[in-house]
């Protein structure tokens, strides 16, 4: 662990990760259901969805340049919480579906805030504790969720409405922006760079490598778990608590791959074989939906899948910043990040557009033809670098 960092730097920082992903995603699934009961068409929906992801893309990498052109990542932390809070409240305030759209933008402005969130953490360790110290924060992450949504279906039953989600969010966010404050910034003795040599990192082969995967992860997961399988669900007759499980279900199997990402067996059995694998779980517990007329096998699929997810996305992230330098890991990992938010915007989008012209089974089948397609591309690659040191810390 580098500077041996104050006793209480790691249990804050995780608690500030959960809180902050509690508020962006306490209202998602309902998300979907709200924007139909205010009139939303499908393709309206998929916009709403999409917003979120493709204002992440455009942000992100500038984000990470100047990030990484100043040496602070903290302030942006903050700001990210702070534009979280006023996303929840005006999700909640104005009932119509293009507020939505508009806010649910904005909450993609401060989902932008992963890019330093990111990479002050990892500032923490050695490069060669990056890929576990990353995989625990995404645990974090994905525990900041599970408990948004669950949390998120409760309080619309003890409401009675559909807008309590999203003042839950936004009183969340305000404790995280609390806790925030408290967050150690790790400056680094950076040398100053050029403009151009930030840029040049997008060259990087295992970046592009992991980002162009990204793409096609985000595209099936936001297609489908954050995106038209609570409609799915809904469609067998789920109540609002089911339906919230199920989102849950896909989400928190997730925590536990996240957490494995770097440890032994899975650095034995290799990236490539993992990521593969991976692929295909993803693939089939998306296309499988729309043959799925049961709850409880609409939750097996989404477990599976969710597993998966975990375990991709942990190998993903961590290899886009592998092979760059402390100077420069900002901004690899904001290209990372904005490069993987066109699959974000695109997934909602994809499906969106093909339920409205033929029906939510063929969105769903394509989604899982692109889980195919990418375990395709994953195999056929060059040889992953495999520097994935299992260290303690």
């Amino acid at each position: 662990m580098q500077n041996q960092p104050q006793s209480y730097r790691i249990p804050l920082y995780y608690l500030v990760t959960s809180l902050f992903w509690f508020s962006l995603y306490a209202f998602v699934p309902n998300l979907p259901i709200y924007a139909e009961s205010l009139g939303a068409s499908n393709k309206l929906i998929g916009l709403i969805i999409s917003s979120y992801g493709f204002v992440q893309m455009v942000l992100r990498l500038p984000l990470g340049i100047y990030s990484d052109k100043i040496n602070a990542r903290k302030r942006f932390i903050l700001l990210g919480i702070l534009i979280s809070v006023i996303s929840s409240l005006g999700m909640g305030f104005f009932k119509n579906p293009w507020s939505l759209l508009i806010f649910r933008g904005l909450s993609g402005a401060a989902a932008a805030a992963w890019v330093p969130f990111t990479v002050l953490f990892a500032s923490y360790f050695t490069d060669q504790q990056s890929t576990r110290a990353i995989g625990y924060l995404n645990a974090f992450n994905n525990l900041g969720q599970i408990a948004a949504l669950l949390l998120g279906g409760l309080v619309i039953s003890l409401f009675n409405s559909a807008v309590a989600p999203f003042y839950l969010a936004a009183a969340v966010g305000i404790l995280a922006l609390l806790l925030g404050t408290g967050i150690v910034e790790n400056k680094t003795e950076n040398k100053p760079i050029k403009l151009l040599e930030l840029l040049a990192v997008g060259k990087e082969p295992q970046l592009l490598i992991a980002s162009g995967l990204a793409v096609l992860l985000q595209i099936i997961t936001f297609a489908t778990v954050y995106g038209f399988t609570p409609l799915a669900a809904k469609n067998l007759g789920a109540t609002q608590g089911q339906i919230s499980l199920l989102t849950t279900f896909s989400t928190f199997p997730s925590i536990f791959a996240s957490a494995l990402s770097g440890s032994a067996p899975v650095v034995r059995f290799g990236k490539r074989k993992t990521l593969t694998l991976g692929f295909i779980m993803m693939g089939l517990s998306a296309g499988l939906i729309p043959s799925i007329n049961n709850i409880n096998l609409l939750y097996l699929s989404q477990i599976a899948g969710g597993f998966a997810r975990g375990a991709v996305f942990s190998i993903l992230m961590s290899t886009s910043i592998q092979t760059v330098g402390n100077d420069k890991k900002a901004t690899a990992m904001g290209f990372f990040q904005a490069i993987y938010g066109l699959g974000m915007f695109l997934g909602p989008i994809i499906v969106g557009f093909i339920s409205d012209f033929l029906n939510l089974s063929w969105g769903f089948w394509i989604t899982g033809l692109f889980g195919i397609v990418a375990a395709f591309m994953t195999f056929c690659l060059p040889h992953l670098k495999e520097r994935n040191s299992e260290v303690n810390y």
